[in-house]
């Protein structure tokens, strides 16, 4: 069959433009995508022109795909693709016009390049969209790491540290999400992605003006509030460590460019440095906005301009004070290292932007990229037979990452669950965890994924950081977590504008002060914060409706209008339950919503 140059290029420039846009406007996750998926077949689909994939026979199917990889190495298409992406934005009032063109041009070169090496190969998207006896479609294919042949050691049950012993005191920071441009008294409701800035214009009503501190809205941090943060912690001192989990820029990803990346990762960890001081170790780990695009992490196959050496680099450089050189190397390499913070406890550092949905670069090949999951498994046998204990820290929580990456993390958490005793991320912006239970029966908790609330107040929060308690530095210690508080910036109370000379000049509190407001152990009535705790206060939560709106309370640091019910309970309760992708998918099966509910649960701050 013999398909016209005019023809390829449309329907090249309707492909590409349809999936390139589908990239950036989406901040949720998408389904299961080990199976080929209506909704991705139904992007692909010329509807208006009245054409079907389903018509096509397999040779012209491939034919077609042959031709367009061709149109897919000139410029010209790639032009084409652009603008045609561009206008499909500003069509469908995704966003501003300005925000469309830029994010368009932000993206282009780097999602082409991916696209190119994945989807477009004739008989995996032929196997897509004509059927599997016409190719083979393995974008997100099953695959397993491999692990030791040596006896999983028998599993004792935690118990309390002996009364007296020492604990290890450790703060938590994450997704600051610093705003270059926020603007006090900017408008806080917009009509681009990220308002309280200069761009935002003056707003039609006073009370939706952005706040000196911070503002309940889709806006992100002024300098001066992660200033202030930081001088908090620097003075409620002295930790012993701390744990940090990347999100430094802004929500502004359609101007993002590589130097403001790298100034913003410059600022705030020199700011972290002075502040904490010279003795204070900090353990970083990378989030997803670090790079811009933002969600691009390329593999490390993938060299010159398109590569993270930019980004890495100047991570070991700024972080070099703070980590071996052992650790620098595996971070320029490909963004994750391990060190050993005390004898007997060792630390995980995952760069989890290699299991996220949202990074096109997986497209190319999504079976452990880095080979980050089997180096993993290697730390662990090592600290096994030493006796040692292991920390994960990461940004991306496991439960939302891509279906057999969040397998294998689950099946490698299984076989250490007695060296793994703490598990540390952020991502979501709000205060919760994830359950892990053994792969057998799906009932015994060995496991608990801690996830952190933001700094930044992205969307309608209060700003928060989080303090860890963990079993301390002694001989047999379990070194797992015995409690954790949480304080915040109460933006009501240090944003309320006091009255000056003569009434007439108000002015924000100057000297605000950051608040506990909770502690775990206080606030749900446990005695100790093991896995099987958790389980037990998750499990409380379906009956007893007053404990789980006080959780969904300090789940969103304080800040919530309404309480969580009915649909909006269940979907969070598959969460919580729900370590593993799979498990949010069967929790929500189980009860009748037929994959809606998990489609919520999952939903990302991308």
């Amino acid at each position: 069959m013999r398909i016209s140059a005019e023809l390829s290029k449309l329907a090249f420039i309707s492909c590409a433009a349809v999936v390139l846009l589908s990239v950036f406007v989406t901040t949720h996750p998408v389904e299961n995508a080990e199976k080929p998926n209506p909704l991705t077949i139904e992007m692909f689909s010329l509807s208006g022109l009245g054409f079907n994939w389903k018509n096509l026979t397999c040779p012209a199917c491939k034919a077609f795909f042959t031709i367009l990889d061709i149109a897919l190495l000139t410029d010209e298409n790639e032009e084409r693709v652009a603008r045609a992406v561009g206008e499909a934005c500003i069509r469908l009032h995704l966003a501003d016009a300005e925000v469309c063109r830029q994010i368009t041009e932000l993206f282009r070169n780097d999602f082409i390049r991916a696209l190119q090496y994945s989807l477009l190969w004739p008989s995996e998207a032929c196997a897509l969209l004509v059927g599997p006896s016409c190719g083979k479609f393995d974008l997100y294919a099953p695959w397993n790491v491999t692990l030791p042949k040596v006896t999983k050691p028998a599993v004792t049950p935690p118990s309390p540290p002996p009364p007296g012993s020492p604990q290890s005191r450790v703060l938590f920071l994450t997704d600051i999400h610093w705003d270059q441009e926020y603007a006090a008294g900017s408008s806080a409701d917009c009509k681009e992605p990220l308002c309280c800035r200069n761009e935002s214009k003056a707003p039609v009503w006073h009370h939706r003006e952005a706040g000196y501190w911070g503002t309940y809205s889709k806006c992100d941090l002024p300098l001066r509030t992660v200033k202030n943060l930081l001088e908090d912690v620097g003075r409620t001192g002295p930790w012993d460590w701390v744990y940090w989990t990347g999100d430094i820029p802004a929500h502004n990803v359609w101007s993002q460019t590589r130097k403001q990346q790298l100034s913003a990762l410059s600022i705030i960890s020199r700011l972290i440095h002075k502040n904490l001081g010279p003795n204070v170790t900090v353990y970083p780990a990378i989030g997803n906005h670090e790079s811009t695009p933002v969600n691009s992490f390329p593999p490390p196959f993938v060299h010159g301009n398109r590569s993270l050496a930019w980004l890495y680099n100047t991570m070991a450089e700024e972080w070099a004070s703070w980590l071996p050189e052992q650790a620098l190397k595996t971070l320029r390499y490909a963004g994750f290292y391990s060190v050993l913070v005390q004898p007997g406890l060792r630390l995980v550092s995952l760069n989890m932007n290699f299991c996220a949905r949202e990074n096109f670069w997986l497209m190319v090949n999504s079976s452990d990229p880095a080979n980050q999951l089997q180096w993993m498994v290697h730390i662990l046998q090592a600290s096994e037979d030493l006796g040692e204990k292991v920390h994960i820290i990461g940004h991306i929580p496991p439960g939302l990452c891509l279906s057999s990456w969040s397998w294998n993390y689950y099946h490698i958490l299984n076989r250490y669950e007695s060296t793994i005793t703490g598990q540390f991320f952020g991502h979501t912006h709000v205060d919760e965890f994830q359950m892990f239970y053994d792969e057998e029966t799906m009932t015994r908790p060995l496991g608990i994924a801690f996830i952190a609330p933001s700094a930044t107040t992205y969307i309608n929060l209060n700003p928060g950081y989080r303090v860890y308690f963990v079993d301390g530095n002694y001989k047999g210690s379990s070194r797992l977590v015995v409690d954790h508080e949480t304080y915040i910036l109460n933006l009501t109370e240090v944003n309320h504008k006091r009255p000056g000379y003569g009434g007439a000049v108000s002015i924000p509190d100057p000297s605000p002060k950051w608040t506990r407001l909770y502690r775990a152990t206080e606030a749900y009535g446990l005695s100790t914060l093991f896995p099987s705790d958790w389980d037990r206060l998750l499990r409380g939560f379906v009956d007893d409706d007053r404990v789980f709106q006080r959780f969904w309370y300090l789940m969103h640091k304080g800040h919530v209008s309404a309480p969580c019910k009915d649909t909006c309970k269940t979907s969070l309760l598959c969460f919580l339950r729900s370590g593993k992708y799979d498990e949010l998918q069967q929790c929500d099966l189980l009860n009748g919503f037929g994959g809606d509910m998990a489609l919520a649960a999952r939903k990302t701050l991308c």
